[in-house]
């Protein structure tokens, strides 16, 4: 089933929306782990580093999935699949979404391990936060996460918070753009070239 995040209709998102640029957030490095990821553009073509402030007291459970799924290198080679100017930038479908296949299906897969149970935190979702993507289901996220462009409040407290940018903002923004009219969906997407654990 594809994960997603529900976006309200009120946000108005369509083909042709400019957004203003956000202000880079100052979240501080907490106690991390902390997730590194090495991106490219789709002829390979590295485009940069952000470094992700993994939250293991908020979200234990999601934060040890992210770690071993980094770990075992399931991230490596994982494309941003959808990307909404403005809103989001999502990848981590590491059963659909490695560029060296067919992405076609990408943001509808997980990985082999079971589905987590939500862990829901009072943390608001505004630019650089990370968060898990899931379905309808709230107890639905795997592998799959996103990282705010954005202040996104409407996402607060239905989506588990995961992590903090905490470096690597203009990369992030750079991260190459999708369709609004097709639901951020990316043609010839950036990817997760290496992602690493730093503890």
């Amino acid at each position: 089933m594809r994960k997603l995040i529900l976006i309200p209709a009120a946000l108005g998102l369509s083909a042709g929306v400019a957004f203003a640029q956000v202000p880079a957030p100052t979240h501080e490095d907490g106690p991390g782990p902390n997730m590194v990821i090495e991106i490219a553009d789709a002829e390979g073509n590295p485009k940069g580093t952000i470094t992700l402030d993994l939250l293991a007291d908020t979200a234990p459970q999601h934060v040890e999935r992210l770690v071993e799924l980094a770990k075992s290198g399931a991230y490596d080679g994982v494309v941003f699949h959808r990307v909404i100017d403005g809103f989001m930038a999502q990848t981590g479908d590491v059963q659909h979404g490695n560029q060296d296949g067919d992405t076609q299906m990408a943001g509808m897969g997980g990985s082999d391990m079971p589905d987590l149970p939500a862990e829901f935190s009072e943390i608001p979702f505004m630019a650089g936060t990370v968060g898990m993507a899931r379905s309808q289901d709230p107890n639905s996220a795997n592998s799959q996460f996103f990282i705010d462009l954005a202040p996104a409040t409407f996402l607060d407290g239905q989506y588990t918070v995961v992590g903090q940018l905490v470096d690597g903002w203009d990369v992030l923004n750079a991260i190459k753009k999708g369709d609004s009219s097709a639901n951020g969906a990316v043609e010839a997407p950036d990817y997760m070239a290496k992602v690493t654990i730093a503890e």
